[in-house]
This record gives structure tokens, sequence and C-alpha cells, in this order.
């Protein structure tokens, strides 16, 4: 029936692979070949001698058993002394009527005197576990033969059954488990080799052997090949069969495939399950079809089928995704329909979700329409709402909702305290959030590692790492284990906080035991140092890491490289980029970003370009932050047009500039007094939803202060007050001293005014500024009326600010203020002498 439906590309020959070249074929061991016969190795055929060292163990073995034959040091050495073939002469016999002893005597050895068996020996004692059905303890020695032998042994092994055991009882199983093992350690090739040699002694092969062979095979068209041969050998396969076929198309991006063969499985008799309708759902999910996953789980109804969490959580997660926030949470609520209760997934999922609406400003609708529908909500849309409020950044409706949960009488669960943890710890309300552990606890609940986790990290983030590591001890004290996480949140709060010895001291103590070696922990101290600028410290540690066989991470590999740049080293970070691969590791596009930074600090526009066509040409997707680091290059050189343009193939990309984008070609265009580009950039960051930061603000006004255009400087400055915008010192400094530098006094001092009602700290400095570009304009009366404005605000003179004033007096010809000014300084307590000789 399959055969009808298989799409031509599968049709590939319907064969194994070719079996390994002869030349590998290993001769069987000495004693193996000795040994070659179809009887077991007699007791009478040994040589009767009392000298003959085989016949006395053997003879013992068998009256005494291994303990009472063991008491004595004679028996001990004399096992001790044994050769190879002997040892496989005396299994050999045991295996006959004493297989229990065969078994307990070639462990003895192995454990005992570390002896390592022949591989003829391994496959005597295998023969009999198979025969007692000890598949789990014949697996293990299967496995630590192929440990031995490796890849491409299939040939030698399968000579020695042929020559040595064919005929044996269990001999079938043997072969089928050396398959499966082979299988389940990536050796394919060997697999498929013992397979073909199976067909031809005619040995069954089991449906576990092929299900092993058809996993590893799914990503390939030889899948096909497998299943031919199962339907072919009328082997009964399972559902688990039809599952891996199902997630081998899924993986193949061959859905219609996928989908086409569980109509036709469907058919038989224990029809499609609800695994292989996941899988199918989860792949069109990803892809952004939540519409044909829908169908899919209509279709899963039809059959019959009770969905599962698993189902619910997919079709959640692609409603999430393509933005259909209400019908997801409608299949929240249909989940109680079937018994089942949303669990963390779907509560992340949702709050997920709630994010990605954030961005289009629907989140908040969604929330309002939710409110509207459930008049008398319960625990789940409680949770769900506390959710979505809390991940669009609103604590307060989130805290809100919990006091009504309380007042309603509902008790929240783990993951509602969770969540609103964990937007504290966001939003800096640490303390708050360490109240509600306690309320937690108060009301019966055991906070988790993940609890304790949120707040660990969230303490080291605000600089609060004794708290952090005191609240560490706690959570030990309560048997909960700390993971990599926990641990890592300490770590990182020692770095940022720059206490590098006790982050050092820390580190260590979990590295030492070697209890946690995790490369994780490793990447955290590294970047420390690198930040610090300690690059010796963090190539000891990157040494160490590979020194105690960790694997590095392409993390490790882009700290040091941004170490190296920092440093201006570009040319020994070229160096270690090449050093990635050979880790088996390909290169991130945080790692082209770090060079492509590195050659825009050298002006390197050239070798800059190189990288991001190598980043394009490997299929590695430049970042947000790629794009402003060649757009901050491009506006350097004057390339504003090319940077503009390379602003717009972000969005046709799908990526979406940030501040800093903006803010970079913004101030390119300033700085080339093209202010109706810059405003026109700035209105493009607006149409977006992009939130200008102050910086924004900064660059705007100084490009307008520099063109002169002062009208629309204080245009601007009225209508950001208007709307309560935030601006810096920098903003309302600019603006002094650009009124000052024209004259405008009058409009200098409201600015100055304002930016003090503001709650800028003012310093003397800031009237010096003034008074100096006053004097330097010979604005004398102007700058003695801010010099007046500055003594009244208690500002006491300094000496570098009168001798300006002194100055700009003598220059005018104002004696009299000359010696109102040189008395005031004598009050001051400073020295006039100079300028009244």
């Amino acid at each position: 029936m399959i055969n009808k439906w298989i799409p031509p590309h599968f049709k590939i020959k319907r064969q194994f692979l070719s079996p390994l070249s002869s030349s590998i074929f290993s001769k069987p061991t000495v004693s193996a070949a000795k040994l070659s016969s179809d009887e077991a190795t007699s007791i009478d055929s040994l040589d009767p001698s009392p000298a003959d060292p085989v016949r006395e163990i053997v003879v013992n073995l068998r009256n005494l058993g291994l303990n009472n034959f063991l008491d004595g040091d004679y028996s001990k050495k004399l096992i001790l002394r044994l050769s190879e073939p002997q040892v496989d002469q005396i299994i050999d016999c045991l295996r006959v009527d004493s297989p229990d002893l065969a078994v307990v005597f070639f462990d003895w050895l192995k454990r005992h005197s570390g002896f390592k068996h022949s591989q003829f020996s391994c496959l005597v004692v295998a023969h009999v576990l198979a025969g007692k059905r000890m598949f789990k303890e014949l697996r293990l020695i299967l496995e630590q033969i192929l440990q031995e032998q490796g890849s491409g042994s299939a040939p030698s092994l399968c000579e020695l059954l042929l020559n040595s055991f064919r005929g044996w009882e269990s001999n079938t199983e043997i072969w089928d488990m050396l398959a499966f093992v082979y299988s389940r350690s990536g050796m394919v090739h060997d697999a498929l080799f013992v397979i073909a040699k199976m067909k031809e002694l005619d040995l069954k092969v089991s449906i576990q052997t092929y299900n092993s062979l058809l996993y590893n095979m799914r990503h390939t068209d030889i899948m096909w090949n497998v299943y031919h041969d199962i339907k072919v050998s009328k082997t009964p396969h399972s559902l688990y069969t039809n599952s891996i076929v199902i997630d081998g198309l899924c993986q193949q991006s061959r859905l219609q495939d996928a989908v086409l063969f569980l109509r036709e499985t469907a058919r038989e008799e224990f029809g499609p399950s609800v695994v292989s309708l996941n899988t199918i759902m989860s792949r069109y999910c990803k892809l952004g079809f939540a519409e044909v996953a829908k169908a899919l789980f209509c279709m899963m109804l039809k059959y019959g089928l009770q969905p599962d969490s698993f189902s619910y959580n997919i079709l959640i997660h692609g409603l999430c995704l393509a933005g259909s926030m209400e019908e997801a949470l409608e299949f929240t609520n249909d989940m109680e329909r079937y018994g089942l209760e949303p669990d963390t997934v779907t509560y992340s999922i949702l709050s997920k979700g709630f994010h990605l609406l954030s961005r289009m400003g629907g989140a908040l609708k969604v929330i309002q329409q939710l409110l509207i529908k459930c008049s008398n909500p319960d625990l789940v849309t409680y949770t769900v709402l506390i959710c979505g409020h809390c991940q669009i950044g609103n604590i307060k409706e989130g805290l809100k909702l919990r006091e009504e949960m309380l007042s309603q009488g509902f008790k929240l669960n783990v993951i509602a305290y969770s969540v609103l943890l964990s937007s504290m710890c966001k939003s800096g309300r640490i303390d708050e959030a360490l109240g509600l552990l306690y309320e937690m606890e108060a009301n019966g609940l055991k906070p988790d590692l993940v609890t304790y986790s949120i707040l660990i990290h969230g303490l080291c983030k605000q600089d609060k790492v004794q708290k952090a590591i005191q609240l560490y001890s706690e959570m030990c004290s309560k048997r909960i284990s700390p993971n990599s996480f926990a641990h890592g949140a300490i770590l990182l709060g020692l770095c940022e906080e720059k206490m590098i010895s006790e982050a050092r001291m820390y580190f260590d103590s979990l590295t030492m035991s070697d209890c946690m070696q995790n490369v994780v922990l490793y990447n955290i101290m590294i970047y420390g140092y690198v930040k610090l600028g300690d690059i010796g410290k963090a190539l000891q540690l990157y040494r160490q890491l590979i020194e105690k066989g960790i694997s590095p991470s392409i993390v490790t590999f882009n700290s040091l490289i941004y170490g190296f740049c920092k440093i201006g080293n570009v040319a020994e970070a070229r160096r270690l980029f090449d050093t990635i691969k050979l880790h088996g590791l390909e290169p991130s596009a945080v790692t082209y970003t770090t060079f492509m930074n590195a050659y825009c600090k050298e002006g390197n526009l050239r070798s800059l370009l190189a990288m991001l066509e190598e980043m394009k040409a490997k299929a590695i997707e430049p970042t947000h932050v790629t794009y402003t680091v060649v757009i901050k290059l491009l506006c350097q050189q004057w390339k504003l047009q090319e940077a503009a343009l390379l602003l717009e193939e972000m969005y046709v990309k799908g990526l979406t500039p940030d501040q800093i984008t903006y803010n970079t070609i913004i101030q390119g265009f300033c700085k080339c007094k093209d202010l109706r580009k810059a405003f026109q950039l700035f209105n493009q960051m607006l149409s977006h939803n992009l939130e200008p930061t102050p910086v924004t603000y900064n660059i705007l006004i100084d490009g307008l202060c520099v063109n002169d255009d002062l009208k629309d400087v204080d245009s601007l400055l009225v209508s950001l007050q208007e709307h309560n915008v935030s601006l810096t010192k920098v903003a309302y400094t600019t603006i002094i001293k650009a009124h000052c530098a024209k004259g405008d006094v009058h409009r200098a001092i409201v600015c100055f005014r304002q930016m003090m009602e503001k709650g800028f700290e003012i310093s003397i400095r800031d009237y010096s500024s003034v008074i100096n570009r006053l004097c330097k304009r010979c604005l004398t009366s102007e700058a003695k009326s801010f010099f007046c404005m500055m003594l009244s605000d208690g500002f006491p003179p300094d000496q570098q600010i009168c001798e300006v004033m002194l100055n700009a007096f003598h220059r005018g010809g104002d004696v009299s203020s000359v010696f109102q000014l040189a008395a005031e300084m004598i009050k001051c307590g400073l020295t006039p002498d100079e300028f009244m000789r």
C-alpha cells in the first residue's frame, strides 16, 4: 500500500548501503580461531595432567563455586596468571553446564584484576545472557566491545560470529542486539552491514532495531530503504515506527508528504497517533501556518484521539506567534474539557504572546476583551491576565489583579507568583519581590528553584550580591539544589560589581570539586576578565576549560575575540576566529559584529564590508546591531546616502532598527547640516512606534544650535516641555551656550532657570561657562548680571571666574566694578593683587 504513495523523488535504490570494504576486516583473535568449532570445549578434551591450570580451575569452580575456590591465595594467584586463550577455554567450558558460573567468573576477572577479555569470551557470555533473556546486561557487553573496536568494526565481528558461533542457541538475539547497539551508538554504516548479513543468514531483525535505524536515518531519503525493508520482511511495526517516519518528513520540510503518509497509515489497525499529529502541528506552527495546525487539531478529534497538553501548547504557541491571542486564550480554557490544566509551559507561551503583542500595541486590547468576556474570572483567567499585564510591563495592574484574586477567595499559584516576581525584578522593585516570596511561604506555597533563581538573578542585577548569597544559602538549607543559572547569577553579579577577586574565589569553589563543570560559568568568568581588560586571565581560564575536557561554546570565543578587539589586537582575534571551526562550532552574528566594530574603530570600511559579505555568504543573518555598526562607519566617512539605504534594507529584511541605529544616522545628517533629513528620520522613528531617547533630542538640539536655527530650537524645547518629554542637562546647556554665543542673554537666563527648575544639579562650572562666553563676546554688563545672579543663588565665586570678570572690567574701563569685585574676592579669601596693580 505504501509503495503506491511514495513520491518518485523518494524511490531511491531499495537496498542497504554496500558493505564496508573487505580490506578493513580484521583477522579473528588467536583464541577465537583456536576455539572455532560447533561444539563447546569439553573438560575431557583438556590436558588431564595435574599441571594443567585450565582443567584444575574448571573442576574446582564446578565443585566449589567461585567464592569458596577464591578463599585461598594459591587459587587467586593461579587465576591471575591465566592467559587470554586459557580464560577463553574456561568460559567456553563453563557455559555448557554452569552458564551462571561462566558469567560470574567473567565479571570477577574484569572487576578485580582489570583483565581485558577477548571478543570471543565477550560473545560467549553474551550468548549466555541472551539465553537468560538478560537483554540489558547483553547490551552493556556489546556496547563495551563497540567502544573498544569503534566505527568500521562490523565486518570483523560478523566474521567472528559466523566462524565461531553459528548454530549456537540465541544466536539470532546476538545478531539483532549487535545491529541495535551499532545504531544506538551512531555507527549507522556498521548497523546496516550487520542487518545485511542477517538477511543473508535468514535471521529476523526486530522492530526495535529497525526503529532505532529508522530514527538515525530520518533526516535522509535512506529512511525509505529502512521502511521498505520493514514492510517486505513483514516485521510487525508499531505506532512509534510511523511517528519516526512522520518526524523525518517534517524535519525534511516535506509537510504535505507527512500529512499524506498520516492518512495512508490511518487505515492500519492502530491508526494515527497523537504524537504524530503533534509533530506535524508543531512544524506548521513554526512556519507560521496556525490555520493548518488548527485543521490538524480537528483531524485529531475526528480520529477519536484525545489531545494532550502538548497538542494544546503547540497550537496555543502557533496562535500566539500569529497574533491571535483571543483564540489562544479560548484554547487554554478549552483544555479543561479534556481534563487538562494549563501548565508552566502554557503560561510561558501566553506570556511571550503578550510580549509580542505589546510591540504591536494590541496586548492591552486583548486583556480588556478577556475581562469583558469573563465577568466571573476563574483561577486560570486570573493567572493569564496577570501574565498578560506583567509581560507588557503593567506590573501595577498585575498587582491589582492579585489583590482582587485574594478578595475573591482565590489563592495565587506558583506560576502567578513567579510571573509577578520576575516582573518586579525586571522593573527594579526587588524589595517588593522579596516580600512576595515570604507571602508565598505564608500561603503554604513552597518556592521552587525557578522562584529562587529569579530573585537571585534580580538581586545580582541590582548589585545586592550579599543579599543574593544569603538567599542562595536559604535555598540550599531547604534542600533545593541550585543549578548553573543560580550559580551564574551570583557570579555575574560579582563580576558586574567589579568584585573580580571575590568572583574568582566563588568560581574556584564551584569548579574545584568537579561537581559543577559548566561552560556557562567559565563564560561568565572569562567575560568578567575581558571587561576589565585582563585578557591574560581570560586566556588562562580558556586553557583550563580545554584541559578539563569541557567543550567551549561560541560565547567563549565571542568573549575572547571581543577582549582582543577591545585592546586593538585584531590580528590575534582573527587567529582565534580561525580556531572556532576546530571545535565543531560556527561563528555567530555576534562574532562577526565584534570584528566589524573593531574595523569601524579603525575606520577600515573595506574590511568591515568584506565581513558583512562573508556573513551573507555563510547564511548568517546580520542583526540590527550589525547594521548599526556598518551605518556608524558609513556616517563617519560621510557616506550618508548609503547609510540611509542600509536603514531601509533593515526593514526589508524584517529587522527593527533601535534608537541607537537612528541616533547614529540622525547625528550623521546633523553634522553635515542636513537638518531636513535628520528630522525626517526622527519622524520615521515616531511612525514606527520607536520612542526617541534623550540622546536623540540632544543630537537634534545640537544640530539646530550649530546651524544657528535658534528659533527652531526654542520651538522644539517648548513642544517637548508641553509633552512632558524628559531632556538631559546636556540639552539645556547646549541651548544656553548657543544663546550666549548669539548674545541673547535673556533667553540664556530663561533656559538656565528652566534647567534649575528641572532639578538638575547646578555647579559653579555651569555659571562659569556662561560668564566666560559672555565675556568673550564683550558682553560685560550681561556677564555682570549673570555673576550677580550666581551670588544671589548662593554660589560663592572662585578665583578663575573672578579673574575672567576682572579682565572684562579692565578692558571696559569700569574701575568702580573692579574695586567692588576685588572687595568681594577678599571676603571670599581670594587674591585680586595682580589685577589691582
